[in-house]
């Protein structure tokens, strides 16, 4: 089993620097981007035997190529599907990947796919089948697994445990990683009351493997966490207050719509690297 008993399984990781996420939409842009020190690519957009040429570049040049998944539903009660867990361990082999990633949610349930990154009950109970499954998971891949914190416009009734105390315990109980989204913690903040401040006090910060940036947007009275729009000084200020308590090894740009020109991007990841290495 591919866990994190052993930190020095993450040595990759140590030092990964600014990143962005790569999409087919912007491959040329991220190829002459200055500053990008490594990508991360939906997983499940990726045929091991085709690997997109551009991607297969950026691998060629050093740069390390992290495969995301968005489709294992770990959080869910269905059992896992080894299909999928296995496509994600032959991404992770084709590009050298020193980590593989999903989302603590549920994406189905009862035949049905969601389409969307679903919260799950903060129960013990929910957390016994989340451990479960992500176990199931790790027993399939060779790559350490780190998990994400997602976004939220609702939060189930009867928590047991604070999204932190959550984490935390599903990190111990599985040695899995984390993956600290400060865009999503800013949404939760707003959507749901999350205390930010508590989240961060409460999660190992020594099981982050990197953490994402993104944008959104006010609509309705609630943040939608986009990915189309410019990070706002708020997210960044989160990300400020996660950098005050420890260096992440990576910090990674995610956009997936409605892309802005080079310069803008370049601006952005400039932002990221003036929080980060202050």
């Amino acid at each position: 089993m591919a866990d994190l008993a052993d930190l020095a399984d993450l040595a990759d990781l140590a030092d990964l620097g600014v990143g962005i996420g790569w999409r087919p939409e912007i491959d040329l842009t991220v190829a002459r981007l200055p500053g990008v020190d490594w990508v991360e690519v939906v997983a499940e957009n990726l045929h091991v035997e085709h690997l997109p040429e551009s991607l297969v570049e950026l691998r060629a040049k050093g740069l390390p190529v992290l495969p995301h998944a968005v489709s294992l539903s770990l959080g869910g009660a269905d059992p896992v599907d080894p299909a999928r867990v296995e496509h994600l361990a032959a991404v992770a082999a084709a590009l050298d990947a020193p980590v593989v990633s999903d989302h603590v949610c549920f994406v189905r349930a009862g035949g049905l796919d969601s389409g969307h990154l679903m919260p799950i009950p903060r129960t013990r109970d929910a957390l016994d089948v989340l451990v479960a499954n992500v176990t199931t998971a790790q027993s399939i891949l060779e790559t350490p697994l780190a998990l994400e914190n997602i976004a939220a416009l609702i939060e189930w009734p009867d928590a047991e445990l604070t999204e932190g105390q959550f984490l935390a315990e599903l990190t111990e109980r599985t040695g899995c990683a984390l993956i600290v989204d400060v865009a999503n913690l800013y949404a939760c903040a707003r959507n749901i009351g999350l205390d930010i401040e508590r989240f961060l006090d409460e999660i190992p910060l020594e099981r982050i493997a990197y953490v994402h940036v993104a944008g959104g947007v006010e609509h309705d009275g609630a943040y939608h966490d986009t990915h189309a729009h410019p990070v706002l000084p708020q997210v960044l200020d989160v990300l400020a207050r996660l950098r005050d308590r420890t260096q992440p090894p990576g910090v990674l740009l995610e956009r997936d719509d409605d892309y802005p020109s080079d310069s803008e991007l370049a601006d952005e990841l400039a932002r990221i690297r003036a929080v980060v290495g202050r």
